[in-house]
């Protein structure tokens, strides 16, 4: 046999060799097939609803039902003042909220006095005068906030006062001792919850950002 007939030979093998093990690989396809469908995932990603993106503020609506009157009220803030954001808000009311209450316990009023209307800031201190008066001591420590959430809104647009009420469950040990040092009113080895809601108000548009406390509960 002449070696061009021998190498054509090896050719062919080789060739043969390959197809089959590409068809092994790849496997075969007859006539039309219909592209795969895509994954429900892959779907999902390329939805789109139109509108729904500039319609639904959830700044709002993660905080109270969009249909209540608390949702309207908070919209009609944010037309006041565009710069007022809802999550924000319950942030700084949050800090407001173990600030003012240690400051309350310890029977010192002065650094949060800037925060309480005149009224709660007298109802304070008429509670602190009468423990001085009993020779009472609070021992109290402040071990965080477990809840906080809007339980209210109201917006005044014609004076422009907003009230937002906020729900507070906070955990603290406290402990009230007497002139000799018994206790008689908590426990000083054992953490409580402190639920509260106080109620905030502010002017919307004005210069000052800072909220009162004008109702607790």
């Amino acid at each position: 046999m002449s070696n061009p007939l021998i190498q054509l030979l090896v050719l062919a093998a080789i060739a043969i060799f390959l197809i089959l093990r590409l068809r092994n690989v790849l496997g075969t396809r007859d006539g039309f097939e219909p592209p795969k469908a895509e994954a429900p995932e892959t779907q999902r990603r390329f939805e789109v609803i139109e509108g729904s993106a500039d319609e639904v503020d959830h700044d709002i609506v993660d905080l109270v039902d969009a249909d209540s009157p608390a949702a309207a009220a908070l919209a009609a803030m944010k037309r006041a003042e565009p710069s007022f954001a809802a999550h924000d808000f319950l942030s700084g009311a949050k800090s407001a909220y173990e600030m003012i209450l240690m400051s309350f316990e310890r029977g010192e009023l002065d650094e949060v006095r800037p925060f309480l209307s005149e009224p709660v800031a007298d109802a304070f201190q008429s509670v602190i005068d009468q423990r001085k008066a009993q020779g009472q001591n609070v021992e109290a420590q402040f071990l965080g906030i477990r809840e906080t959430s809007l339980a209210g809104a109201e917006f005044d647009t014609q004076s422009g006062l907003a009230e937002l009420s906020v729900r507070f469950v906070g955990e603290m040990i406290a402990a009230t001792r007497d002139a000799d040092g018994n206790v008689v009113e908590g426990d000083p080895k054992a953490s409580r919850k402190q639920r509260d809601v106080w109620t905030f108000a502010r002017r919307m548009g004005q210069n000052d950002p800072n909220w009162q406390l004008v109702a607790t509960g």
